[in-house]
């Protein structure tokens, strides 16, 4: 039998969710809307920021102190996730190489390239970019067409990536090519890391309505690659891409800056406020409620990390929840603010924050793996008994499997058979057996 998981952080968190506050107050402009905007003066103030949460130690805070961490626990990490988010992620782009790109790293990485990535990204000095989607494999990544073809000792990899957020800006790049082909089209990848400066690349930014920075093209022109630069083994990087799809999914508190928000409301519009119509403002409530939902549903997937487990059906389940609150949240919070008093200065703070909010959260539910995918992985390890099985643990420390929820269960007649009768609810579900991971998705 599982136990329950314990969700309370205790007085370390709270006072590091204090600290935080504070430096954001201290060091962030109260009008700071993202880093990528038209304003290179934004940009400037998160890579000021993210070198002195470096200096502190909280821009890198639960990773091994060998590599530049604190050793400090998954729990204070995402901390530092909600309170970064909540505020327009002031960390710029670094937030990809601290939760994804540098965790891959030090799970798969060789010494060599242990030593080489891992302390610019955990001082702040360097930007990464995820080469995975292309034209006709986004959510359907395994059917990517980017080929890297043996040369020597080396490869020549050519080919198109799209959507490629802060291509223009990255000094590196994760890149994911075909390296052979299998009997599933989930073999023969490989992924390699490239820097961004070679004359192989171009990079083609898309224009779109979050901004610059965000959406690019990347075309690779037989790129140069080496055995130095393929993280983990050659032909196996599906594996690889399945763990970081599953941080990456996580790695993101939406519902933070959702709830900040939503709380935002009722003093922005003052005395405005109770002129809401009773529906709307029922649905504000409802909103505070999934909020607490998506909360949770990050957290037990957190506590599974926290033990080595990486399932990716269970990342999909907080994915779907926490895109439809970034959804509707914002349509909740536009209605309100179209109440709010034409002048002062917290209801234009308000304004603002609310259409960010919105213009971004449009592109939630594709992002990263696009809903419907998510819901067909989640489907997919439903039907085959539950979540699906967790990855092998991190270096340095091994875990049992995570048992069934109830202890074991007889396996499933046939089609046809009887069933036992369905436990209340509440209780206990049949979860008989598991099957290979479904495949992972993105769209990134």
């Amino acid at each position: 039998m599982v136990g329950a998981v314990d969700f309370t952080m205790g007085e370390r968190a709270a006072a590091l969710r204090g600290e935080l506050r504070r430096l954001v107050a201290e060091n962030v402009p109260p009008g700071f809307l993202g880093a990528f905007t038209d304003d290179p003066a934004d940009l400037e103030v998160a890579q000021r920021f993210c070198r002195l949460l470096a200096d502190r130690g909280l821009l890198c805070l639960a990773w091994p102190r060998e590599f530049g961490g604190r050793g400090a626990s998954p729990w204070e990490q995402t901390v530092v996730r909600e309170e970064m988010w909540a505020h327009h992620e002031p960390r710029g782009a670094q937030y990809m190489g601290v939760n994804w790109v540098g965790p891959a790293i030090i799970r798969h990485g060789t010494p060599q390239q242990q030593g080489r990535h891992l302390p610019p990204i955990a001082r702040g000095e360097v930007i990464w970019c995820q080469g995975f989607s292309e034209p006709d494999a986004g959510s359907d990544l395994a059917s990517l067409r980017t080929a890297a073809r043996r040369d020597g000792e080396g490869w020549r990899v050519s080919g198109q990536k799209i959507w490629t957020s802060y291509a223009t800006m990255a000094q590196w790049c994760f890149l994911l090519a075909r390296t052979s082909k299998g009997e599933k089209k989930q073999h023969g990848l490989t992924i390699f890391l490239v820097p961004m400066s070679d004359q192989a690349i171009e990079v083609r930014p898309i224009r779109c309505m979050m901004g610059p920075h965000h959406l690019n093209e990347v075309f690779f022109d037989d790129l140069r690659v080496s055995e130095a630069d393929v993280l983990g083994s050659v032909d196996q990087g599906w594996q690889v891409v399945q763990e970081v799809l599953a941080f990456e999914r996580v790695g993101i508190a939406r519902y933070a800056r959702c709830e900040r928000l939503l709380l935002a409301a009722p003093p922005a519009l003052g005395g405005a406020w109770d002129t809401l119509p009773a529906e709307l403002r029922g649905r504000w409530a409802r909103m505070l409620t999934h909020c607490r939902r998506a909360r949770l549903l990050a957290y037990q997937v957190v506590s599974l990390q926290n033990q080595g487990q990486v399932r990716p059906a269970d990342a999909a389940a907080y994915r779907i929840a926490v895109t439809r609150l970034d959804q509707d949240s914002a349509e909740v919070l536009m209605e309100i603010a179209a109440f709010a008093p034409a002048h002062g200065e917290q209801t234009r703070w308000f304004r603002a924050e609310v259409e960010d909010h919105w213009r971004y959260s449009q592109a939630s539910t594709v992002a990263s793996g696009s809903i419907e995918m998510q819901r067909i992985l989640l489907a997919r390890a439903l039907l085959a008994g539950g979540t699906t099985p967790p990855y092998p643990p991190a270096p340095g420390g091994t875990h049992p499997p995570r048992p069934p929820l109830g202890g074991t269960h007889p396996p499933r007649p046939p089609l046809g058979g009887t069933h036992p009768p369905r436990p209340p609810l509440g209780g206990p579900s049949p979860r008989p057996g598991t099957s290979p991971p479904p495949p992972a998705t993105a769209a990134s």
